[in-house]
């Protein structure tokens, strides 16, 4: 069976879904405070307090910023951890305004600029890697757990590769450095792993079963 290339996969998937609109955010910093939100939840739950925070005219860093506590812990209830995120947009916003918003942070090199969101209380990988691609326009790959999940199905990602960092490692050798490429990408990942390639996957319709070493296996056992 072929094995395709990450770029192959990328064009079945933009071929199949079409181009998609991510990250859904009227602002840079409303995506900021998305991508805290989004931690540990599904989107679905991040719309909700994003809307309460709307609603309230607080999703701007000076302003959310002077709220109390309780009161943002109660806007944000909808997406989970609560408390902890309400911390981690407080660390978000000393943060915003240390390095003085997008434009100033657009100034840093890449790499030292992710070195500084990852010093920041609540900013892992993944949420500085989406707020460095969404909102500060640099050309980098987000790891998530669907990027794995597929690509480990598919056969292209090697299986004792697992950690984020050796993963990002991996797609930035395959992948043109590209903020369109890299944008359009995981959100495709998003969109196929909600549509087709769940925990209990669904191949029937699959865009990518014909080289994918899981369908294949599927395929082989209900053959057998």
């Amino acid at each position: 069976m072929k094995t395709a290339s990450p770029i192959e996969v990328y064009q079945d998937l933009l071929s199949h879904y079409g181009e998609q609109h991510w990250w859904p955010a009227e602002s840079a910093f409303e995506m900021m405070v998305g991508a805290i939100l989004t931690q540990n939840t599904n989107w679905g739950n991040v719309e909700k307090a994003l809307h309460n925070l709307r609603e309230a005219k607080v999703l701007d860093a000076d302003v959310l910023a002077t709220c109390s506590r309780e009161t943002l812990e109660a806007w944000i209830r909808p997406a989970g951890f609560f408390r902890q995120k309400t911390e981690r947009l407080f660390n978000l916003c000393l943060f915003y305004h240390e390095y003085k918003g997008v434009k100033g942070m657009k100034r840093w090199p890449m790499k030292t600029l992710r070195h500084f969101l990852l010093d920041v209380h609540g900013i892992g990988p993944e949420t500085a890697d989406s707020i460095l691609l969404y909102a500060i326009e640099k050309p980098i790959f987000v790891v998530d757990t669907y990027t794995k999940r597929i690509f480990h199905r598919l056969g292209i990602l090697p299986e004792h590769i697992k950690k984020y960092d050796d993963v990002q490692h991996f797609f930035h050798q395959r992948t043109a450095n590209a903020l369109s490429v890299y944008q359009q990408l995981h959100a495709l990942i998003v969109a196929h792993a909600k549509q087709h390639c769940r925990k209990k996957s669904r191949c029937d319709g699959c865009p990518l079963s014909h080289y994918c070493q899981h369908a294949h296996k599927n395929k082989q056992k209900d053959e057998s």
